[in-house]
């Protein structure tokens, strides 16, 4: 088995599936990891390199500050290259400002990753101040009732019928 952040992998799991065990990683953002730290789609988890696995805990573990993914521009199919009397210098400053422009769109959606206890305790705190400010939200999950409008009929009268009697 393979040990990430405190959590085992199952050896005989696809890597894409075994990240998902992870609290907040689901199926989308595995094939992300996968496809930015080169990991094969039908890879298991025991086929994976020590490199590999080093560096999808080093990932793991602070993703916001991983080194960025390289950028090698593809030319479209209808690309037609600029005169030979263009320099280079001109053609490497309109690059850059298309270069930049493009990159604000396409930031890293890794970047912003928040997996087990950042994101447990996220989620803890939305919840306290949803209870503090007095919403309706907030005062579901103080009673401990579904809070995003699930039936809770029968299960009022589930809970009647079985608290009646003392259960061991």
């Amino acid at each position: 088995m393979v040990h990430i952040l405190g959590i085992n992998l199952p050896n005989g799991a696809l890597v894409k599936r075994a990240l998902t065990s992870i609290y907040g990683v689901g199926p989308h953002t595995a094939r992300r990891l996968c496809a930015r730290l080169q990991v094969h789609d039908q890879c298991k988890v025991s086929d994976l390199s020590p490199f590999q696995v080093t560096s999808l805990a080093s990932f793991l573990s602070s993703p916001a500050t991983a080194p960025p993914l390289p950028r090698f521009p593809l030319a479209r199919l209808d690309y037609v290259p600029p005169p030979p009397s263009v320099s280079s210098k001109e053609l490497m400053e309109t690059f850059m400002e298309n270069f930049k422009k493009k990159a604000v769109k396409n930031a890293d959606p890794l970047k912003n990753l928040k997996i087990e206890s950042e994101l447990r305790r996220e989620v803890r705190e939305n919840i306290a101040h949803q209870r503090m400010i007095g919403s309706y939200v907030g005062r579901r999950h103080a009673m401990h009732l579904p809070v995003r409008g699930q039936n809770t009929q029968n299960n009022a009268k589930t809970a009647k019928k079985l608290n009646r009697l003392d259960r061991y």
